[in-house]
């Protein structure tokens, strides 16, 4: 659709955080949603023989949306997420999961984490335990590592949802993880719940625990 380049690194603007400056002719901000959108002449005119698709991917000013979420900072872009990512609560409350979910990961003790809470009244997460830490962990918390059901302690589910919200101290108010499943089996790129880029596969992951989704709210 931007045929092919938005934005470079350059030398000596070299930001590792950014995808960099847009190009010559390319126009960038930041719109609804904190959506980047870009304008030039490279970006395509629009779908072949379907005016509705083009229509939602370019406005009537000729900004192309991306669907990315990002700001922009002394000319760099920098993304932050993706639209279709936004969690929408019942409260009408619009959450951004993926820094919260990368907040969550700085915690050794959590492999992987996926928040939760489309629809629902408050936000959950489905965490991955690191399998190296896990053993010592559970010790400490009076259980049998070797036990699936240690899993379902509720002490151990308290102790994991006070260090999840540690990670989420310098969140909004809005960031609070309520209820927390956990779980020991990695999500990888063999199981299809990874990307090839190694990116969670965020529906995949609702399909295939969508019990455990929904006993969050349930029990």
């Amino acid at each position: 659709e931007t045929s092919p380049v938005i934005s470079v690194t350059r030398h000596g603007n070299n930001d590792p955080a950014s995808v960099g400056e847009p190009l010559r002719g390319m126009e960038a901000c930041i719109g609804e949603n904190d959506e980047l959108l870009v304008k030039s002449p490279g970006i395509m005119l629009g779908y072949w023989n379907n005016h509705a698709a083009t229509s939602e991917m370019i406005d009537a000013e000729g900004w192309l949306h991306t669907g990315d979420q990002a700001r922009i900072e002394a000319g760099c872009i920098y993304l932050t997420g993706r639209i279709k990512d936004i969690l929408v609560l019942s409260n009408g409350e619009k959450i951004p999961p993926s820094d919260m979910e990368s907040a969550i990961c700085l915690d050794a003790l959590f492999e992987q984490a996926l928040v939760v809470g489309e629809g629902k009244p408050y936000m959950g997460a489905l965490i991955v335990l690191s399998s190296e830490l896990w053993f010592g962990f559970a010790k400490e918390q009076g259980l049998d590592p070797f036990a699936r059901e240690a899993l379902q302690d509720g002490g151990l589910k308290k102790k994991v949802s006070s260090r999840v919200q540690q990670q989420l101290h310098d969140f909004p108010g809005y960031a609070r993880i309520r209820r927390v499943s956990l779980m020991l089996d990695p999500w990888t790129v063999e199981n299809g719940l990874l990307t090839p880029t190694l990116k969670v596969k965020r529906a995949r992951v609702l399909e295939q625990f969508s019990e455990q989704v929904e006993a969050l709210y349930t029990q």
